[in-house]
C-alpha cells in the first residue's frame, strides 16, 4: 500500500501566524539587516527565472553560517511556517519559488559562499553552499585544479542549489553530474539538527550513504549549508571541434568512434537540430555559423587531456577525418585556438537566449540511454506533430549522456498562445515517448512544482511509496519547501 505523504502542504490559514513576533525572532537571529520583509527586497525571491511561478513570503532571511540557519529553521517550525530555501534562483521548473497562500520564510543562502578548505593531495574543496558554481570552479583552477560541473547559468546558481536539484551541464559525460563528486554535506534537518554527512573521504562504508539523499531532493529534506566536493586534473590540452551530421544517429556513430579512440578523454559531446542550428545562428545577436548555414543538424565535441602537448587535437582530427571519409559527418571545423573554441561554444549556447527572441517555449528536459537518443527524436518529432502540425522543434542538448532538451516554439507565423493552448497534450506526448525507450522526463532540471503531477503519474510506485516514507521521516510537518517535488 502506497504511502501518503504527511502534510504535504502548509496551512493556507497565514493570518493564524503572528508575523511580526516571528519577524523579530528572525532578526535576533540573523541581523535586522538581513531580514527583510519589504515588496521591494521579497520581489525578486518570489518569481521563478522564467516568470511562469508567483508566490508569497512573511520574510527573507539571508544568514551567515550554519548556526544561523539551523535556527531560523527551527524558529518556524515552532510558528509552523515553511521555510523555502534559495539559491541563484535560475531552476527552470520553480523549485525555489514559495507557494501562494502559504506562510513561508525565504531562506537565502547567499552570504554563505567562502571557500573554506582546499586539500591538494586528496583534491577536494569545502564551500559555503551560497557560493556560486562558478566561484567554486575558479577556486579549484587557482589551486591547479579543475572543478568540472558547468552550466550556462553557473555564473549566479550557488553550489547548494546546484547540488539540491543535482546538476548536469556539459561535462556528465566524463565526470558524471553533481552526485558523482558530492564527498560530504553538512545539512540542517527539519528539526532544526544539524547533520554532518561524508568528512570529505574517498571511502566510507559505515552504512547508508545518507548525504546522497538530500543531492537531488530540492531543499524538501534538508537545507545544504556545505559541501565538500571532489576536484579533478587540471586539463593541459583541450581539442575542440563541430561537424555538420545528418541527424542524431550520425552524431552517436561519431560519439562512438571517438570513446573508442580517445581512451576516456571525450568530456562533450553536444548535439543540435536543424531548427536549434537556424535560431542560434540567426539575428539578432546570434552566434556565427562555422560552415555559412544549412540544413544539417551539428555536433559539438571535446577531448581533454591533463598530460602535455598536442596529440589530443592531432587524435580529435584523425577520426574526424575518418568519420568524413566514411560519410558520417558533412563537415569538419577543428578549433586551433582558445578563442575558435569560444566561438564554436557560443553556438551551442545560443539556443535559451534565441528561444525567448522567438516568443518562449514550451522546455522538456529528457534523458534516455544514448543509442536510443535517435529513435525518440523521431518518435517524440511525429508525436508532436500530430498534435499541432508545423510546431518548431528546438532539440539539442548532451547526447553523449543521453540528456535531450526537447523544446517546442510555436509554428511559423502563429502566435505564442498557439503553443501554449496545447501545452498538456504536447508535453504528454513527448514524455510518452520517452517513458516508451525506458527514458525519464527529468534529466537534469529537476521536479520542482512543474513536474509532481509527472513524478505521481510516472514514478515507479513502490520507489514514489518510499520517497514519501523518506520526507514523512525527515519532515513530518512538511515545513521543508511544501509544495515541492511530492
Amino acid at each position: 500500500m502506497l504511502g501518503a505523504p504527511l502534510k504535504p502542504e502548509m496551512p493556507s490559514a497565514a493570518g493564524s501566524v503572528d508575523r511580526r513576533a516571528l519577524v523579530a525572532e528572525l532578526a535576533g537571529a540573523v541581523g535586522a539587516r538581513h531580514t527583510r520583509t519589504d515588496a521591494d527586497s521579497l520581489a525578486p525571491l518570489l518569481v521563478d527565472e522564467r516568470g511562469r511561478y508567483h508566490g508569497e513570503a512573511i520574510a527573507a532571511v539571508w544568514p551567515a553560517d550554519t548556526a544561523s540557519v539551523a535556527t531560523v529553521v527551527r524558529l518556524c517550525a515552532a510558528a509552523g511556517v515553511a521555510v523555502v530555501p534559495q539559491g541563484g534562483n535560475t531552476g527552470l521548473c520553480g523549485g525555489a519559488t514559495p507557494r501562494r497562500k502559504a506562510p513561508s520564510v525565504v531562506l537565502s543562502l547567499r552570504r554563505m559562499r567562502e571557500v573554506r578548505h582546499i586539500d591538494r593531495l586528496g583534491r577536494s574543496i569545502t564551500v559555503g553552499a551560497g557560493a556560486t558554481v562558478s566561484e567554486v570552479a575558479d577556486a579549484a583552477a587557482s589551486a591547479g585544479m579543475l572543478f568540472p560541473l558547468s552550466f550556462g547559468a553557473e555564473g549566479t546558481a550557488q553550489i547548494g542549489g546546484a547540488l539540491s536539484t543535482n546538476a548536469g551541464g556539459t561535462n556528465v559525460l566524463r565526470y558524471g553530474s553533481a552526485r558523482a563528486f558530492t564527498l560530504g554535506l553538512e545539512v540542517v534537518l527539519a528539526d532544526g539538527r544539524v547533520a554532518r554527512l561524508g568528512r570529505g573521504l574517498r571511502k566510507d562504508n559505515t552504512g547508508y550513504d545518507l548525504k546522497h539523499l538530500f543531492v537531488g531532493s530540492e531543499g524538501t529534506l534538508g537545507v545544504i549549508c556545505e559541501a565538500t566536493l571532489a576536484l579533478y586534473p587540471l586539463p593541459r590540452q583541450r581539442a575542440t571541434a563541430m561537424a555538420t551530421v545528418a541527424g542524431p544517429a550520425e552524431s552517436i556513430e561519431l560519439l562512438a568512434r571517438l570513446q573508442e579512440a580517445a581512451d576516456g578523454r571525450v568530456s562533450t559531446c553536444e548535439w543540435m537540430s536543424p531548427t536549434t542550428r537556424r535560431l542560434a545562428c540567426e539575428p539578432p545577436g546570434g552566434a556565427r555559423d562555422p560552415f555559412g548555414g544549412g540544413p544539417e543538424s551539428l555536433i559539438l565535441v571535446e577531448l581533454t587531456s591533463g598530460r602535455a602537448g598536442d596529440e589530443t587535437h592531432r587524435l580529435l582530427e584523425e577520426v574526424l577525418a575518418e568519420a568524413l571519409e566514411a560519410g558520417i559527418i558533412g563537415d569538419a571545423a577543428v578549433a586551433d585556438s582558445s578563442a575558435a573554441a569560444e566561438r564554436l561554444w557560443q553556438v551551442r549556447e545560443a539556443p535559451p537566449a534565441a528561444e525567448k527572441r522567438a516568443g518562449g517555449s514550451i522546455k522538456h528536459d529528457l534523458a534516455l540511454q544514448p543509442a536510443r537518443a535517435p529513435e525518440f527524436v523521431e518518435r517524440a518529432v511525429a508525436a508532436v506533430g500530430a498534435v499541432l502540425p508545423g510546431v518548431q522543434i528546438n532539440a539539442f542538448g548532451h547526447l553523449g549522456d543521453g540528456n535531450i532538451h526537447f523544446n517546442l516554439l510555436a509554428p511559423k507565423g502563429e502566435a505564442p498562445e498557439v503553443l501554449f493552448d496545447k501545452e498538456r497534450p504536447l508535453t504528454a506526448a513527448v514524455f510518452d515517448a520517452a517513458e516508451a525507450l525506458g527514458g525519464s522526463f527529468s534529466a537534469e532540471h529537476g521536479i520542482g512544482q512543474r513536474w509532481r503531477h509527472e513524478l505521481a503519474r510516472r514514478k515507479h510506485p513502490v520507489a514514489l511509496d518510499l520517497m514519501h516514507r523518506i520526507k514523512a521521516t525527515l519532515d513530518p510537518e512538511g515545513i521543508l519547501n511544501p509544495g515541492k517535488v511530492l
